[in-house]
């Protein structure tokens, strides 16, 4: 990595209207945005009892990343779809 630059992870961006819902107000950082989206699903027990990699999206959360079970490593996608 260059001096100066920073990486994607550290760069504040943009959230939609619907992830601004579920976890406040932006810009974040990426990890900023992965943390809470984390943090939302742990205190509303959205992670599946049976296989916690998958994740059941409760309405709110389900409005960023669908409204049907998803895996923990696709929902990232789906979450940065919502980050301009």
């Amino acid at each position: 990595m260059m001096a100066g630059t920073t990486n994607a992870l550290q760069k504040p961006v943009q959230l939609s209207g619907e992830l601004e819902a579920l976890i406040g107000k932006g810009p974040m950082t990426r990890a900023q945005v992965t943390s809470k989206v984390w943090d939302y699903i742990k205190a509303n027990g959205l992670q599946d009892s049976k296989d916690k990699r998958q994740i059941n999206p409760d309405a709110k959360l389900g409005a960023v990343i669908g409204k049907d079970q998803i895996s923990m490593f696709k929902m990232t996608a789906a979450v940065s779809k919502h980050l301009s």
